[in-house]
């Protein structure tokens, strides 16, 4: 990674090869005004800021927040006031993606219950045209 260890500045590469992500990525996050790197020419130079927002944008992700909870999560962020209306949204918004999961579970439990009894239905009805 080549940092400027004196203002701890990233470029697109550096940011790409230490998340495991492409440039075209960290691009896309900029077009969506997630982060907001500065220039020198065409060359983007990211912050240390800048590089923490990317974390948090990779992390709700993972999640499977949408981009704009992501935004209003990283908004929050920027604000070190009061560590409290962040955390109140974010424990909102991941009990909110848990009883989603939650549902989707008993869904895809219930579907493959569903099948298991469509394939031996299946198979008995093969086996009776066999007989």
């Amino acid at each position: 990674m080549t940092i400027d260890h004196l203002t701890e500045q990233f470029s697109i590469r550096d940011l790409a090869d230490e998340f495991d992500i492409t440039t075209r990525t960290i691009r896309f996050y900029e077009d969506k005004g997630l982060m907001t790197p500065t220039r020198a020419g065409q060359r983007r130079i990211y912050s240390k800021r800048d590089r923490a927002r990317l974390k948090l944008i990779l992390r709700g992700k993972r999640l499977g927040f949408s981009l704009d909870e992501i935004q209003h999560l990283v908004d929050l962020y920027e604000t070190p006031d009061d560590e409290r209306p962040q955390l109140e949204k974010y424990l909102e918004t991941l009990s909110r993606h848990k009883q989603t999961l939650l549902q989707q579970k008993q869904d895809l439990e219930k579907t493959l219950e569903e099948l298991t009894q469509a394939e031996a239905d299946c198979r008995a009805q093969i086996q009776r045209l066999n007989s």
